[in-house]
């Protein structure tokens, strides 16, 4: 108990008859004495701005080291096409062979791309292509964590590409993009929401499926119908 009061007494400034500076007792001690209270919380450094013009995202995409393919081997896949193209193509990852091809979807899967491409009257040069992964990670396995991050990330793309109405292929892209998550079907038209606005999707199988599961077919073409009545109603 002495030691209690000595040391009441020694805070009160008794052992000196001048203070440097007053003290106000009824703060908290935790407030008025940094040192007892340990060092501050570090204060977290700002958010880097999002690109804002579609030549700064494709830049950013490609030299930012933060992006989670920066993680895996093998060069990056870029997206291709123009700002406001009539259609914005998504998929999940490069497959196997387009990372020898340097290009999304080559090989029999391009072949059969480029069919469904056809029959809705369009072609891949009038077309934006691209990937929520750019780099197919080892096993074509990847994190929630990081699909959700690639997620944000292609709705502002789409935002800045601007595309007129968007064909997401693949379970993977569907669920990691539309907000019922659900699965390929025919059911026309979905909305998707974007960082300045909602466009119309339309969700179908990726053509690796159909190349193993030629019945479904059935089932995508009813879904590209959408689009060719879109585009000519």
């Amino acid at each position: 108990m002495p030691h209690a009061y000595l040391a009441w007494w020694a805070l009160a400034g008794v052992d000196g008859a001048v203070a440097e500076a007053p003290v106000n007792w009824l703060r908290l001690a935790s407030a008025r004495s940094p040192g007892l209270a340990g060092a501050a919380a570090p204060i977290a450094p700002p958010a880097p701005d999002k690109p804002r013009t579609l030549d700064a995202f494709l830049s950013w995409l490609a030299t930012d080291s933060a992006q989670p393919e920066r993680r895996w081997p093998g060069q990056p896949i870029l997206p291709t096409g123009p700002a406001r193209a009539p259609l914005m193509v998504i998929t999940d990852m490069p497959d196997l062979a387009d990372a020898g091809a340097g290009t999304l979807f080559a090989d029999r899967a391009g072949v059969l791309f480029d069919a469904m491409l056809r029959a809705i009257g369009l072609s891949r040069d009038a077309i934006a292509l691209a990937s929520l992964f750019t780099v197919r990670p080892p096993g074509g396995m990847v994190e929630a964590s990081d699909l959700a991050t690639v997620a944000d990330r292609m709705r502002l793309h789409v935002h800045l590409a601007a595309p007129h109405r968007l064909l997401l292929l693949g379970d993977r892209t569907i669920r990691a993009l539309l907000p019922t998550g659900s699965v390929p079907d025919t059911s026309g038209l979905h909305p998707f929401n974007h960082d300045g606005g909602i466009v119309s999707a339309v969700a179908t199988f990726h053509p690796r499926l159909l190349l193993t599961q030629p019945a479904a077919k059935i089932e995508c073409w009813h879904a590209l119908q959408s689009l060719i009545e879109e585009h000519h109603p």
